[in-house]
């Protein structure tokens, strides 16, 4: 395979160019996907839960069920267009 990808290259020296940007794109996106599972803060690799950790200051997200939450106001949306053209 990259006897393939050297010869063709020999024969098309603009491909050159291409493979460097490809590849330096392939190793920057690996890089970043890298850094964001071992530096991220939400992402965990610990086989315990730090969700019992956590301390009133930290700030996390609950999902809630909205179906269960009561409806304020009518039922119908009123849509009104505030756009004041001269």
């Amino acid at each position: 395979m990259p006897r393939q990808t050297l010869s063709q290259a020999k024969k098309h020296p603009s491909l050159i160019s291409c493979f460097i940007f490809i590849g330096a794109g392939s190793t920057g996106a690996a890089c970043h996907v890298l850094c964001l599972a071992f530096f991220n803060p939400d992402v965990s690799w610990a086989r315990s839960r730090p969700w019992n950790k956590l301390s009133p200051s930290d700030q996390y997200s609950v999902n809630a069920d909205y179906s269960k939450l009561k409806k304020e106001g009518s039922s119908r949306a009123k849509w009104t267009c505030s756009s004041n053209t001269v």
